[in-house]
Protein backbone atom coordinates (compact mmCIF):
# COMPACT_ATOMS: atom_id res chain seq x y z
CA UNK A 1 0.00 0.00 0.00
CA UNK A 2 2.56 2.07 0.83
CA UNK A 3 4.37 1.73 -2.17
CA UNK A 4 1.48 1.97 -4.37
CA UNK A 5 0.56 5.60 -2.48
CA UNK A 6 4.52 6.47 -3.60
CA UNK A 7 3.81 5.88 -6.50
CA UNK A 8 0.71 8.11 -7.05
CA UNK A 9 2.74 11.04 -5.35
CA UNK A 10 5.17 10.63 -8.02
CA UNK A 11 2.84 10.26 -10.41
CA UNK A 12 0.84 13.50 -9.33
CA UNK A 13 4.18 15.13 -8.68
CA UNK A 14 5.23 14.86 -12.68
CA UNK A 15 2.16 15.53 -13.75
CA UNK A 16 2.02 18.97 -11.74
CA UNK A 17 5.69 19.44 -13.21
CA UNK A 18 4.22 18.93 -16.65
CA UNK A 19 1.28 20.87 -16.77
CA UNK A 20 3.28 24.20 -15.18
CA UNK A 21 6.28 23.19 -17.78
CA UNK A 22 3.36 23.48 -20.85
CA UNK A 23 2.07 26.66 -19.14
CA UNK A 24 5.32 28.68 -19.48
CA UNK A 25 5.68 27.47 -22.70
CA UNK A 26 2.21 29.36 -23.09
CA UNK A 27 2.81 31.73 -21.50
CA UNK A 28 6.26 32.48 -23.66
CA UNK A 29 3.72 32.19 -26.74
CA UNK A 30 1.57 34.82 -25.11
CA UNK A 31 4.85 37.37 -25.21
CA UNK A 32 5.12 36.65 -28.29
CA UNK A 33 1.22 37.57 -29.48
CA UNK A 34 2.55 41.04 -27.89
CA UNK A 35 4.73 42.09 -31.08
CA UNK A 36 1.50 42.06 -32.37
CA UNK A 37 0.04 44.36 -29.56
CA UNK A 38 2.75 46.78 -29.83
CA UNK A 39 2.25 47.04 -33.59
CA UNK A 40 -0.98 47.92 -33.65
CA UNK A 41 -0.66 50.51 -30.86
CA UNK A 42 1.99 52.40 -32.71
CA UNK A 43 0.58 52.22 -35.81
CA UNK A 44 -2.80 53.51 -34.36
CA UNK A 45 -1.33 56.15 -32.99
CA UNK A 46 1.15 57.67 -35.70
CA UNK A 47 0.20 58.65 -38.94
CA UNK A 48 -1.23 56.78 -41.57
CA UNK A 49 1.90 57.18 -43.67
CA UNK A 50 4.14 55.62 -41.17
CA UNK A 51 2.12 52.44 -40.81
CA UNK A 52 3.98 50.12 -43.39
CA UNK A 53 7.74 51.11 -41.41
CA UNK A 54 6.09 51.03 -38.38
CA UNK A 55 4.99 47.43 -38.71
CA UNK A 56 8.34 46.62 -40.36
CA UNK A 57 10.64 47.90 -37.53
CA UNK A 58 8.37 45.29 -35.03
CA UNK A 59 8.77 42.87 -37.61
CA UNK A 60 12.34 42.53 -37.61
CA UNK A 61 12.85 42.88 -33.66
CA UNK A 62 11.54 39.39 -32.92
CA UNK A 63 14.09 38.90 -36.17
CA UNK A 64 16.88 39.97 -35.50
CA UNK A 65 16.66 39.30 -32.03
CA UNK A 66 16.56 35.97 -32.88
CA UNK A 67 19.60 36.19 -34.93
CA UNK A 68 21.71 37.00 -32.27
CA UNK A 69 20.38 36.00 -29.43
CA UNK A 70 21.10 32.79 -30.40
CA UNK A 71 24.77 32.81 -30.64
CA UNK A 72 25.46 34.86 -27.32
CA UNK A 73 22.68 37.19 -25.82
CA UNK A 74 21.60 33.67 -24.51
CA UNK A 75 24.59 32.80 -22.85
CA UNK A 76 25.17 36.42 -21.40
CA UNK A 77 22.33 36.47 -19.52
CA UNK A 78 22.71 32.43 -18.41
CA UNK A 79 26.54 31.78 -18.69
CA UNK A 80 28.92 31.44 -15.76
CA UNK A 81 28.93 34.36 -13.71
CA UNK A 82 31.86 37.34 -13.83
CA UNK A 83 32.32 39.75 -11.25
CA UNK A 84 28.06 40.40 -11.13
CA UNK A 85 28.35 41.85 -14.04
CA UNK A 86 28.06 39.20 -17.11
CA UNK A 87 27.63 35.68 -18.06
CA UNK A 88 30.13 34.26 -20.03
CA UNK A 89 28.97 32.81 -23.57
CA UNK A 90 27.84 29.87 -23.91
CA UNK A 91 27.12 27.72 -27.20
CA UNK A 92 25.57 24.73 -25.77
CA UNK A 93 22.27 24.99 -28.31
CA UNK A 94 25.11 23.93 -31.11
CA UNK A 95 28.06 21.87 -29.26
CA UNK A 96 25.58 20.30 -26.94
CA UNK A 97 21.41 20.52 -28.38
CA UNK A 98 20.10 17.52 -26.74
CA UNK A 99 20.88 18.72 -23.18
CA UNK A 100 19.61 22.35 -24.03
CA UNK A 101 17.22 24.13 -22.31
CA UNK A 102 15.52 25.11 -25.24
CA UNK A 103 11.75 26.31 -22.41
CA UNK A 104 14.32 28.79 -21.15
CA UNK A 105 15.82 30.02 -24.29
CA UNK A 106 12.53 30.37 -26.00
CA UNK A 107 11.03 32.33 -22.61
CA UNK A 108 13.96 34.81 -22.50
CA UNK A 109 14.07 34.81 -26.39
CA UNK A 110 10.28 36.96 -26.66
CA UNK A 111 11.26 38.86 -23.57
CA UNK A 112 14.12 39.96 -25.26
CA UNK A 113 11.91 41.10 -28.48
CA UNK A 114 9.98 43.22 -25.96
CA UNK A 115 12.26 45.37 -25.07
CA UNK A 116 13.82 46.08 -28.25
CA UNK A 117 9.73 46.56 -29.94
CA UNK A 118 8.81 48.90 -26.81
CA UNK A 119 11.62 51.99 -28.54
CA UNK A 120 9.99 51.97 -32.02
CA UNK A 121 7.47 53.80 -31.08
CA UNK A 122 9.06 56.70 -29.68
CA UNK A 123 11.89 57.21 -32.69
CA UNK A 124 8.94 56.64 -35.18
CA UNK A 125 8.15 59.12 -38.21
CA UNK A 126 11.52 59.69 -38.54
CA UNK A 127 14.09 57.22 -38.19
CA UNK A 128 15.84 55.26 -41.08
CA UNK A 129 15.26 51.87 -41.18
CA UNK A 130 18.79 50.35 -41.31
CA UNK A 131 19.64 52.75 -38.83
CA UNK A 132 16.89 51.24 -36.41
CA UNK A 133 17.96 47.58 -36.99
CA UNK A 134 21.47 48.39 -36.38
CA UNK A 135 19.84 49.43 -32.54
CA UNK A 136 17.40 46.17 -32.58
CA UNK A 137 20.53 44.09 -32.85
CA UNK A 138 22.50 46.01 -30.40
CA UNK A 139 19.77 45.96 -27.66
CA UNK A 140 18.83 42.02 -28.86
CA UNK A 141 22.94 41.47 -28.14
CA UNK A 142 24.04 43.47 -25.80
CA UNK A 143 22.15 45.98 -23.26
CA UNK A 144 18.80 43.44 -22.85
CA UNK A 145 21.22 39.94 -22.14
CA UNK A 146 23.49 42.07 -19.27
CA UNK A 147 21.29 43.83 -17.59
CA UNK A 148 18.85 40.84 -17.29
CA UNK A 149 22.01 38.57 -15.80
CA UNK A 150 22.11 40.66 -13.17
CA UNK A 151 18.94 40.10 -11.67
CA UNK A 152 18.03 36.99 -13.22
CA UNK A 153 21.28 35.23 -14.29
CA UNK A 154 23.18 35.49 -10.80
CA UNK A 155 24.60 39.06 -11.45
CA UNK A 156 24.91 41.76 -8.74
CA UNK A 157 21.31 42.18 -8.06
CA UNK A 158 20.72 38.94 -6.63
CA UNK A 159 23.42 39.50 -3.64
CA UNK A 160 21.77 40.29 -0.24
CA UNK A 161 21.50 43.40 1.34
CA UNK A 162 20.13 45.54 3.68
CA UNK A 163 19.02 43.34 5.85
CA UNK A 164 19.07 39.90 3.80
CA UNK A 165 16.46 41.96 1.17
CA UNK A 166 17.83 41.38 -2.31
CA UNK A 167 16.20 43.61 -5.70
CA UNK A 168 12.77 42.03 -6.70
CA UNK A 169 11.50 41.97 -10.38
CA UNK A 170 9.36 39.62 -10.74
CA UNK A 171 8.43 39.82 -14.81
CA UNK A 172 10.04 43.08 -15.56
CA UNK A 173 9.16 46.22 -14.68
CA UNK A 174 12.57 47.23 -14.40
CA UNK A 175 15.01 44.64 -16.76
CA UNK A 176 12.37 45.18 -19.65
CA UNK A 177 10.29 48.50 -19.37
CA UNK A 178 12.41 50.64 -17.35
CA UNK A 179 15.54 49.58 -19.85
CA UNK A 180 13.06 50.09 -22.86
CA UNK A 181 12.21 53.61 -21.97
CA UNK A 182 15.55 54.79 -20.96
CA UNK A 183 16.20 53.57 -24.60
CA UNK A 184 13.61 54.75 -26.41
CA UNK A 185 14.41 58.90 -24.31
CA UNK A 186 17.69 58.20 -25.58
CA UNK A 187 16.77 57.55 -28.55
CA UNK A 188 13.99 60.19 -29.53
CA UNK A 189 16.43 62.62 -28.09
CA UNK A 190 18.98 62.21 -30.26
CA UNK A 191 16.76 62.06 -32.89
CA UNK A 192 14.91 65.09 -32.64
CA UNK A 193 11.32 66.09 -32.67
CA UNK A 194 9.23 65.57 -35.66
CA UNK A 195 9.43 68.03 -38.52
CA UNK A 196 6.29 70.73 -37.00
CA UNK A 197 6.19 69.68 -33.91
CA UNK A 198 7.49 72.34 -31.95
CA UNK A 199 7.21 75.88 -32.73
CA UNK A 200 9.66 78.00 -32.29
CA UNK A 201 10.52 82.23 -31.73
CA UNK A 202 13.24 83.90 -33.28
CA UNK A 203 15.33 82.89 -30.48
CA UNK A 204 14.89 79.37 -30.62
CA UNK A 205 12.61 79.25 -27.53
CA UNK A 206 9.30 76.82 -28.13
CA UNK A 207 6.42 78.41 -28.20
CA UNK A 208 3.92 76.22 -28.98
CA UNK A 209 3.72 72.59 -28.84
CA UNK A 210 1.63 70.72 -31.77
CA UNK A 211 -0.33 67.78 -31.61
CA UNK A 212 -0.44 65.20 -34.37
CA UNK A 213 -3.26 62.92 -34.06
CA UNK A 214 -2.58 58.90 -34.73
CA UNK A 215 -4.60 58.02 -37.64
CA UNK A 216 -6.52 54.92 -35.95
CA UNK A 217 -8.06 54.97 -32.19
CA UNK A 218 -9.48 51.85 -33.05
CA UNK A 219 -6.35 50.32 -33.90
CA UNK A 220 -4.68 51.15 -30.56
CA UNK A 221 -7.13 50.21 -28.62
CA UNK A 222 -7.09 46.54 -30.84
CA UNK A 223 -3.32 46.73 -29.77
CA UNK A 224 -3.98 47.95 -26.20
CA UNK A 225 -6.73 44.79 -25.34
CA UNK A 226 -4.24 42.08 -27.74
CA UNK A 227 -1.02 43.57 -25.08
CA UNK A 228 -3.51 43.52 -21.80
CA UNK A 229 -4.48 39.56 -22.90
CA UNK A 230 -0.94 38.67 -23.33
CA UNK A 231 0.65 40.12 -20.19
CA UNK A 232 -0.94 37.82 -18.58
CA UNK A 233 1.48 35.37 -19.84
CA UNK A 234 3.90 38.13 -19.02
CA UNK A 235 3.73 37.98 -15.73
CA UNK A 236 1.93 34.41 -14.94
CA UNK A 237 4.36 32.47 -17.19
CA UNK A 238 6.73 31.83 -13.83
CA UNK A 239 4.47 31.23 -11.93
CA UNK A 240 5.39 27.53 -9.98
CA UNK A 241 1.83 26.89 -7.87
CA UNK A 242 -2.33 27.60 -9.31
CA UNK A 243 -2.75 29.65 -6.05
CA UNK A 244 0.81 31.72 -7.02
CA UNK A 245 -1.30 31.76 -10.44
CA UNK A 246 -3.82 32.64 -9.67
CA UNK A 247 -2.56 35.89 -7.50
CA UNK A 248 -0.78 37.14 -10.38
CA UNK A 249 -3.50 37.08 -12.44
CA UNK A 250 -5.81 39.04 -10.06
CA UNK A 251 -3.32 41.79 -9.20
CA UNK A 252 -2.03 41.84 -13.11
CA UNK A 253 -6.06 42.80 -13.82
CA UNK A 254 -6.86 45.59 -10.61
CA UNK A 255 -3.67 47.91 -11.54
CA UNK A 256 -4.59 48.30 -14.95
CA UNK A 257 -8.24 49.09 -14.57
CA UNK A 258 -7.59 51.14 -10.95
CA UNK A 259 -4.83 53.12 -13.29
CA UNK A 260 -7.36 53.45 -16.59
CA UNK A 261 -10.49 54.65 -14.31
CA UNK A 262 -8.19 57.05 -12.40
CA UNK A 263 -6.68 58.64 -15.23
CA UNK A 264 -10.20 58.72 -17.04
CA UNK A 265 -11.31 61.15 -14.18
CA UNK A 266 -7.95 62.99 -13.68
CA UNK A 267 -7.95 64.23 -17.63
CA UNK A 268 -12.04 64.95 -17.48
CA UNK A 269 -11.10 67.20 -14.69
CA UNK A 270 -8.02 68.61 -16.42
CA UNK A 271 -9.05 68.79 -19.98
CA UNK A 272 -12.82 68.52 -19.33
CA UNK A 273 -13.60 65.45 -21.49
CA UNK A 274 -11.52 62.05 -21.05
CA UNK A 275 -8.88 61.56 -23.07
CA UNK A 276 -9.08 58.38 -25.31
CA UNK A 277 -5.02 57.88 -26.02
CA UNK A 278 -4.31 58.51 -22.67
CA UNK A 279 -6.61 56.32 -21.19
CA UNK A 280 -5.54 53.50 -23.26
CA UNK A 281 -1.78 54.45 -22.32
CA UNK A 282 -2.86 54.10 -18.78
CA UNK A 283 -3.86 50.80 -19.23
CA UNK A 284 -0.39 49.95 -20.13
CA UNK A 285 1.15 52.35 -17.41
CA UNK A 286 -0.62 49.93 -15.20
CA UNK A 287 0.60 46.66 -16.36
CA UNK A 288 4.09 47.73 -16.52
CA UNK A 289 4.28 49.00 -12.89
CA UNK A 290 2.53 45.77 -11.68
CA UNK A 291 4.82 43.44 -13.25
CA UNK A 292 7.46 43.84 -10.94
CA UNK A 293 5.44 43.01 -8.02
CA UNK A 294 2.77 41.06 -9.12
CA UNK A 295 3.46 38.07 -7.23
CA UNK A 296 4.32 40.16 -4.12
CA UNK A 297 1.33 42.51 -3.74
CA UNK A 298 -2.32 42.07 -2.60
CA UNK A 299 -5.01 43.18 -4.02
CA UNK A 300 -5.06 46.28 -2.10
CA UNK A 301 -1.33 47.09 -3.28
CA UNK A 302 -1.88 46.28 -6.85
CA UNK A 303 -4.87 49.02 -6.59
CA UNK A 304 -2.25 51.54 -5.05
CA UNK A 305 -0.13 50.92 -7.83
CA UNK A 306 -2.55 51.07 -10.64
CA UNK A 307 -3.61 54.87 -8.61
CA UNK A 308 -0.24 55.68 -8.72
CA UNK A 309 0.02 54.89 -12.43
CA UNK A 310 -2.69 56.44 -13.39
CA UNK A 311 -1.38 60.08 -12.27
CA UNK A 312 2.09 59.56 -13.09
CA UNK A 313 1.36 58.44 -17.04
CA UNK A 314 -0.02 61.49 -17.39
CA UNK A 315 2.72 63.67 -15.76
CA UNK A 316 5.27 61.17 -16.98
CA UNK A 317 3.95 61.84 -20.79
CA UNK A 318 3.37 65.92 -20.28
CA UNK A 319 6.97 66.30 -18.82
CA UNK A 320 8.68 64.59 -21.60
CA UNK A 321 6.66 67.00 -24.05
CA UNK A 322 6.73 70.03 -22.84
CA UNK A 323 9.54 70.07 -20.16
CA UNK A 324 12.25 68.15 -21.95
CA UNK A 325 11.32 69.22 -25.47
CA UNK A 326 11.59 65.47 -26.44
CA UNK A 327 9.12 63.76 -29.23
CA UNK A 328 7.59 60.67 -28.34
CA UNK A 329 5.12 59.91 -30.77
CA UNK A 330 3.30 57.17 -28.55
CA UNK A 331 4.34 57.86 -24.86
CA UNK A 332 6.88 55.02 -24.82
CA UNK A 333 8.64 56.90 -22.23
CA UNK A 334 6.10 57.89 -20.24
CA UNK A 335 4.24 54.45 -20.04
CA UNK A 336 7.34 52.26 -19.84
CA UNK A 337 10.23 53.93 -18.10
CA UNK A 338 8.76 55.74 -16.02
CA UNK A 339 5.96 52.91 -14.51
CA UNK A 340 8.73 50.75 -14.75
CA UNK A 341 10.53 52.69 -12.46
CA UNK A 342 7.81 53.49 -10.13
CA UNK A 343 6.16 49.76 -10.21
CA UNK A 344 9.76 48.57 -8.85
CA UNK A 345 10.05 51.00 -6.28
CA UNK A 346 6.45 50.45 -5.21
CA UNK A 347 7.40 46.89 -4.62
CA UNK A 348 9.60 47.72 -2.25
CA UNK A 349 7.19 49.27 -0.12
CA UNK A 350 4.31 47.05 -0.51
CA UNK A 351 5.73 43.88 -0.88
CA UNK A 352 3.72 41.62 1.40
CA UNK A 353 6.00 40.06 3.01
CA UNK A 354 9.01 42.42 3.08
CA UNK A 355 7.69 45.69 2.07
CA UNK A 356 8.51 48.71 4.18
CA UNK A 357 4.28 49.66 4.48
CA UNK A 358 4.67 46.15 6.41
CA UNK A 359 7.33 46.54 8.77
CA UNK A 360 10.23 45.50 6.87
Amino acid sequence: MNDLQTIVDQVSEQLGSDAFGIWFLLGAVLVFFMQCGFAMVETGFTRAKNAGNIIMKNLMDFCIGTAVFMPLGFGLIYGKDIGGFIGTPTFKMFTDWSNFDYSAFFFNLVFCATTATIVSGAMAERTKFISYCVYSGVISLVIYPIEAHWAWGGGWLTVERFGGVVFHDFAGSALIHMVGGLSALIGAAILGPRLGKYKRDKDGKVIQVNAFPGHSLTLGALGVFILWFAWYGFNGAAATTVSQLGSILVTTTIAPAIATLVCMIFTWVKYGKPDVSMCLNASLAGLVAITAGCDMVTPLGAAIIGICAGFAVVFGIEFVEKVLKIDDPVGAVGVHGVNGALGTLLTGLLAKDQGLFYGH
